[in-house]
């Protein structure tokens, strides 16, 4: 594989740069990379031309428009329309130009809301999906049945695969649009800095939740792309593959870890009056771990690592 001519979209991100650097430690020369100004993901002309162009023989799409709660809700048109486009162009230009292996990474928010836990494969399209990122969701779905469609039909090597929640090096630390790791470790590290003596947390703290260290998942990415294959993946009832740690702890747990961590010594208070979401978000990961693949970054490591780099980056 080491020899193939590899596309990464999506390189700058926090998913994208974990691959990539998970790729060039393992040896791998031939990553083809290109910036938002170099190629506009929406154009379908631009892309058709660049894969005629380069001819990659592997396509790892980690490109996406992304946000959190607020940004999902508040511009649905956007998220549903652009990642449509992104990852139908890089899909069928892959297909049209003979690509022998293509990942496609989606998200856990493609579970109904109310699926039962932990989040199964098959639980895909049993149900309602959570209001605030249906159309993320749906574009993803759609990737999803893009990739299993162009299998069914012409047996190409595209599959996908289903990230649980995920942080680490180039996380969004924004306190109004970031998701909850890295704005707990903003508003420890904040707090630390400015010597207040408590913190207050949205919720009771009492949720539960999955989280993966980013380059744990860019370690699996390069698992699959080394050693299954689309045939390994669909059956009558499952189109993708699950990657999480397959462990959850509650959002105090986290916390009291992060302002571990930290070196945090306040009171942790939780305003109950704010709301909790959903009450558990795990995935069943145990197709993963029965092909041979299994996390490696405990969460504290994980936190410690990430904290580290936050603090040298001055985010």
């Amino acid at each position: 594989m080491k020899e193939k001519k590899i596309y990464l979209a999506g390189h700058k991100g926090m998913v994208g740069s974990a691959i990539h650097r998970n790729l060039e430690g393992k040896g791998y020369t031939k990553i083809i990379t290109k910036t938002l100004d170099e190629l506009d993901l929406i154009r379908q002309a631009d892309v058709e031309t660049f894969f005629r162009s380069e001819k990659p023989e592997v396509v790892i799409i980690a490109a996406a428009k992304v946000g959190g709660i607020w940004a999902n809700n508040v511009y649905r048109a956007e998220f549903l329309y652009q990642n449509l486009m992104i990852e139908s162009n890089l899909i069928h230009s892959a297909f049209q130009n003979g690509v022998e292996k293509l990942i496609f990474l989606g998200s856990s928010c493609i579970y109904p809301k109310l699926a039962p836990q932990p989040l199964k494969e098959e639980s895909l399209l049993s149900g309602y999906l959570e209001y605030t990122n249906e159309p993320y969701a749906i574009a993803k779905i759609a990737g999803i049945k893009l990739c299993e469609s162009y299998f069914k039909q012409y047996e190409s090597n595209f599959f996908s695969a289903m990230p649980t929640n995920l942080y680490g090096f180039y996380d969004n630390f924004d306190l109004e649009t970031s998701h909850v790791l890295p704005a707990l470790i903003r508003k420890f590290h904040e707090a630390k800095e400015s010597n207040c003596n408590s913190v207050t947390l949205w919720g009771t703290g009492t949720p539960k939740r999955e989280f993966m260290f980013v380059d744990d998942l860019a370690d699996a990415i390069v698992f699959l792309l080394e050693n299954v294959n689309a045939n390994d993946i669909y059956s009558k009832e499952i189109s993708q593959i699950n990657i999480g740690t397959g462990e959850d702890l509650t959002i105090a747990e986290a916390a009291e870890i992060i302002a571990s961590v930290v070196g945090f010594e306040g009171v942790i208070n939780y305003d109950s009056s704010k709301p909790d979401g959903t009450p558990r978000k795990l995935m069943d990961v145990s197709r993963l771990h029965n092909l041979g693949w299994n996390h490696k970054t405990s969460f504290r490591e994980g936190i410690e690592k990430t904290y580290k780099w936050f603090v040298e980056n001055k985010i």
